[in-house]
């Protein structure tokens, strides 16, 4: 196994939110490492395959048995996107390819929409130009986030403008769409917003001409946030390490596909000590 992704911990959770950023509570002790047994056996499943971080890499070999170097994969969301990193990070690593999670719990979003998501949209756009320049990704992966709250025009504005500087960084953009997620208080009048991201994303990359791909998760997840297929943790929000680890096959895979290398068997990754990263224990994943 190879090390696992490293970072500080950052908590939001459904009854955690303030008008400003979500409160943080403390941290906990680590999980037992026993979890491991319990992601893998998710993740082999199948039918069930059918929401702090750091980098990593390697090197893949091509059809003629020469080593090329791994692809660069940025990945950016809010914390539902930071609680399915630790394993994405493990499984792209042992796939050979370099894993940088730029994810922010309490914003994330590129959005620059209404006053809520404004100032969390420039925090985030200051940081990915850091990223840009110096990761350097092949990949950018953005999750949409719970923030990415605006008019459906301010949205298609914020994912065209992410796609532009993209292109001019040399990446492909993933918009990958956000797992169901429990629509409390804190959430509710942002609603129209959350339901139109997806919509506002899938319409940029289809104008795009294939240089924009979206990624619909709902194959995986399911569109109901208290279904067993959305694997949603107690909060009804982000994901435990079983949920985390389906995602990361299934969008691993994705990404071979995409990007022309073999993913990891889950044996390689799917046992290791990401899966005791103390966001689960904020999360009480069992």
């Amino acid at each position: 196994m190879t090390t696992p992704p490293t970072g500080g911990f950052r908590w939001f959770g459904g009854d955690m939110h303030t008008e400003n950023r979500p409160q943080r509570t403390a941290p906990r002790h680590r999980r037992p490492a026993a979890l491991a047994a319990l992601a893998l056996v998710t993740v082999s499943a199948g039918a069930a395959l059918a929401g702090c971080g750091g980098s990593g890499g390697g090197t893949v070999e091509n059809a003629s048995g020469q080593q090329k170097a791994g692809k660069k994969v940025l990945w950016i969301g809010d914390s539902i996107a930071g609680a399915e990193a630790p394993p994405l990070g493990a499984a792209l690593t042992a796939s050979g390819q370099h894993f940088k999670d730029a994810s922010s719990d309490g914003g994330g979003t590129v959005v620059e929409g209404d006053k809520m998501s404004r100032p969390l949209a420039q925090d985030a756009w200051k940081t990915l130009k850091k990223n840009l320049a110096s990761f350097h990704p092949d990949v950018i992966a953005y999750q949409i986030t719970s923030y990415d709250w605006g008019t459906p025009a301010q949205q298609r504005a914020s994912y065209e403008k992410l796609a532009k500087t993209a292109r001019d960084a040399g990446a492909e953009l993933d918009l990958v769409s956000a797992p169901p997620f429990k629509i409390d208080s804190f959430y509710k009048k942002y609603e129209g917003a959350i339901k139109s991201a997806p919509k506002a994303a899938k319409q940029v990359a289809d104008a795009s001409r294939g240089k924009v791909h979206f990624v619909d998760t709902t194959p995986l997840w399911g569109t109901e946030p208290t279904g067993k297929q959305a694997r949603r943790s107690a909060d009804g929000i982000h994901s435990c390490q079983q949920g985390s680890a389906a995602f990361a096959k299934w969008y691993t895979e994705r990404l071979g596909k995409q990007n022309g290398f073999t993913p990891a068997a889950p044996q390689k990754w799917a046992q290791g000590s990401w899966t005791g990263d103390k966001r689960y224990a904020q999360l009480k994943c069992d």
